[in-house]
């Protein structure tokens, strides 16, 4: 992996129930979620190819779930790469849930198919 980009910023975008990372005003990816209660419930993260290698990823979930913590939401990681990047940052175990069955069948009805 190479550096990560040069001064990368993340932006909450609530009216697409997303975080987007940002690398010199251009979009380079984002993580995608729907609230449920008191759960931000995170399902999709993607980085554009174009950007890829540069640890954008990492960046952006962990600001994302900063943000989220901030707020006072607790965490669902049913995007396998959220789910990934928590098993190695503790930080945040203590305001995650588990993924369960009623979490992913509520997704599927939420999200456009």
């Amino acid at each position: 992996m190479t550096q990560p980009a040069a001064n990368p910023t993340v932006q909450w975008v609530d009216t697409k129930h997303r975080y987007d990372i940002l690398v010199d005003g251009k979009t380079a990816g984002h993580t995608m979620y729907r609230d449920r209660g008191d759960q931000r419930v995170f399902y999709h993260t993607e980085i554009d190819d174009a950007f890829a290698g540069k640890g954008l990823a990492s960046v952006l979930v962990q600001q994302a779930l900063s943000l989220v913590r901030a707020s006072g939401k607790r965490i669902v990681p049913v995007c396998p790469y959220v789910a990934k990047f928590l098993q190695s940052h503790d930080e945040f175990a203590d305001i995650t849930d588990p993924v369960t069955p009623d979490i992913r069948q509520w997704l599927d009805t939420v999200l456009p198919h």
